[in-house]
């Protein structure tokens, strides 16, 4: 039996599998993201993860048929590279990632974008395997988009299905791209800690940095988000309607473009608030729905954290 091995690259954490043939998961491990360095260090944890995965499935990686990566930023998938990963540390210049992780795992490695890995999966094991077409939004570290149309990806010229980038107010907030008003700048966890940080700083109430310590965190994860909600914290409810806004307004034109059947939501903020955030999603894009009597499925993935590493795992399936 063929194993594979796939890696989920975010903006937080590195999530790491080996599968077989059947897509089933057979070893599987996980770390944190670096916050520090350049793209050589990113791929020192890639590779130490995918270790640690394949020694759970009792094998070691040499020998995979091949390793896949689902990456942020610009990916070149012929040449293997990626730039403009903005939530990665130093990450700009394009950087032979496949190659470089190759060399390290002794074995093939195949890069492609890290949403479109993740929906690709929903589209063949997970929500949108029922749809023939689908706009998957991964509400995280950033705003990932993907777009099936007629039971395909749609790549377009390459970028197609950034969601993050669809601005949703002219002249608003900047965002790590380097532009005003993109959707990522209101609803990213990036943008949205910024945000908390400095209202912290001028004197805000918020037990957002008291549970972050708690959960003996150096950053406001999805858990920590989640923890505040849960406690009624004002400045975290702000936010967090602030996102919800944005998503609505950025999903539903999109919807308006492309009148597609279904929304599948997944990443980490989007997993962690499951179907009532996906709700709350649905209710904040009616408003903007041109046929607003027809609205599309509004859903949660099915596949969890493993999706974004199971469709890296296609990638060399």
């Amino acid at each position: 039996m063929a194993l594979r091995g796939g890696l989920d690259l975010g903006g937080t954490k590195i999530d790491a599998v080996v599968v077989n043939d059947a897509s089933e998961i057979v070893g599987s491990a996980r770390r944190e993201t670096p916050r520090t360095g350049g793209p050589p260090d990113v791929v020192k944890e890639l590779a130490a993860a995918l270790r640690d995965a394949a020694a759970a499935a009792g094998v070691e990686p040499a020998e995979l048929a091949g390793v896949g990566v689902g990456s942020p930023g610009e990916v070149d998938r012929e040449a293997g590279t990626v730039a403009r990963a903005g939530n990665l540390p130093g990450w700009a210049d394009a950087f032979p990632l496949a190659a470089a992780l190759g060399e390290e795992l002794g074995t093939r490695v195949a890069v492609g974008n890290d949403v479109r890995a993740a929906v690709e999966a929903e589209r063949v094991l997970g929500a949108g395997r029922t749809y023939r077409s689908f706009l998957g939004v991964w509400w995280g570290t950033g705003i990932g988009g993907a777009v099936v149309i007629d039971g395909r990806l749609w790549l377009g010229r390459g970028s197609a299905g950034e969601l993050g980038h669809v601005v949703v107010r002219l002249d608003g907030a900047p965002c790590p791209c380097g532009r005003k008003g993109c959707l990522e700048a209101y609803a990213g966890r990036s943008a949205m800690e910024r945000r908390a940080r400095r209202a912290f700083a001028k004197g805000a109430k918020t037990d957002l940095f008291e549970l972050m310590r708690k959960q003996k965190r150096d950053r406001l994860t999805s858990g920590v988000w989640a923890a505040a909600l849960v406690r009624g914290d004002a400045l975290a409810t702000r936010l967090i309607d602030r996102a919800v806004w944005a998503l609505g307004a950025g999903v539903g034109s999109a919807i308006n473009l492309l009148d597609l059947e279904a929304v599948v939501i997944g990443g980490g903020l989007g997993t962690r608030f499951g179907v009532p955030g996906a709700e709350r999603i649905a209710a904040s894009m009616q408003p903007h729905l041109f046929v607003a009597d027809r609205p599309p499925a509004v859903v949660v993935t099915e596949l969890d954290d493993s999706g974004g590493a199971l469709g890296a795992a296609l990638l060399v399936a």
